[in-house]
């Protein structure tokens, strides 16, 4: 399925196969998670560098030589030379290559990837299961550790990254008070059923004020709302790679030492060390699959809300 234009309908084409280059291995797509963030660069709001371009970076494919599984990631190339890559920051690499962004994804039946940045996938999850946790799973616990360590942790936007991330932080021993749409019963109850303590109103504060919250909707007016529900010295973060403008607000929502920061892509030992705890938790991934001529189907559904965990597409 391929994206030639901000808007337009995705593209069903025989592609010939990927060559790969050398370091790269030519993989057979077996499932691909369905990201927000694949919603951004069909809507153009994340500026693609190049069209015609597969979009999809929860790749879950099989090694065309060897058989094996693999997990291929958002992150699909850094350079090891810059300044960030040099200090174990390669997610903030200034030549970073992503999957279905710089480089085809996974909307196909066969893809190449660079054999350094692919992930071994744990034999505990299918092939539908393990899908997102490669994108929704892996900047969800990213976005965990740069939370601190709190006791009470608060999630706004209970979707794809927030079901995985709200398991593993009750398996860690935290309290998870989930911020969701007034009235929305149904996520909800889908969170209190994954172990939050809480679910309620996202726009106003939860009973108790979390150490830390994390922000996985792309709506800036959560923000202010998770700095006023944060206790004094608490640290807020944003997951997204992409985010509605954040309202002004008063200097005394952030006073008090609290912490207001983002999270960028991945790195391969976010995805090492997702990957060796999921299995223990272990996490349970609610999925809701489609076939891969239905990818734009899945990216609606994915922006009307009507998904309770996360879309895959199976090849």
């Amino acid at each position: 399925m391929v994206f030639d234009a901000p808007g337009a309908p995705l593209r069903a084409t025989e592609l010939p196969d990927p060559v790969p280059a050398p370091g790269e291995l030519l993989l057979d797509v077996v499932a691909c998670g369905v990201c927000r963030t694949d919603l951004h660069i069909r809507d153009g709001e994340l500026e693609a560098p190049h069209t015609p371009l597969v979009l999809g970076h929860q790749v879950v494919a099989r090694r065309t030589d060897t058989g094996a599984r693999v997990g291929v990631p958002w992150l699909g190339w850094a350079c090891g030379q810059c300044r960030f890559c040099l200090d174990g920051r390669e997610n903030l690499c200034d030549h970073a290559q992503f999957t279905g962004l710089h480089r085809d994804g996974g909307y196909a039946q066969r893809i190449v990837a660079d054999e350094r940045f692919v992930l071994p996938l744990p034999d505990a999850f299918n092939d539908t299961a393990v899908a997102p946790l490669l994108c929704a799973g892996l900047i969800g616990y990213r976005a965990l550790r740069m939370a601190g360590d709190p006791a009470r942790l608060g999630l706004y936007g209970f979707g794809a990254s927030a079901h995985i991330v709200c398991q593993v932080a009750v398996h860690e021993g935290r309290e998870v008070y989930a911020f969701v749409r007034a009235g929305d019963d149904e996520t909800a109850a889908f969170a209190r059923g994954l172990g939050a303590v809480w679910a309620g109103d996202a726009m106003a504060p939860g009973p108790h004020e979390p150490d830390a919250a994390i922000i996985f909707a792309p709506a800036g007016e959560l923000v202010v709302a998770a700095l006023r529900a944060v206790r004094k010295g608490g640290i807020v973060v944003c997951a997204g790679i992409h985010m509605s403008d954040i309202p002004s607000f008063a200097y005394a929502d952030l006073w008090g030492e609290r912490v207001l920061r983002s999270v960028a892509n991945l790195t391969r030992a976010d995805g090492h060390g997702f990957l060796d705890v999921a299995p223990e938790v272990p996490v349970v991934t609610s999925v809701t699959t489609y076939p891969l001529a239905d990818a734009d189907r899945a990216l609606e559904d994915l922006r009307a809300g009507r998904l309770e965990g996360a879309a895959v597409l199976v090849v």
